[in-house]
């Protein structure tokens, strides 16, 4: 896992939690919530790379 996932993901957290409030003291809770939601989906796709290659590599340690 490369150092700049993490950094990428850090940013995304911080932006997003700027904006969710900003967006929730504006009354758009709706939009607060999909851009938090748009945001998870994200860094899932982001992740999913490497949690299918932690399970292919337990597979492989477990496999006889």
């Amino acid at each position: 896992m490369e150092i700049s996932l993490i950094f990428r993901i850090a940013a995304v957290g911080i932006l997003v939690s700027v904006l969710s409030q900003v967006l929730k003291h504006s009354g758009r809770d709706e939009h607060a919530f999909l851009l938090s939601l748009a945001a998870l989906v994200l860094v899932l796709g982001w992740i999913v790379p490497y949690i299918y290659d932690l399970f292919a590599t337990i597979q492989t340690l477990f496999d006889f």
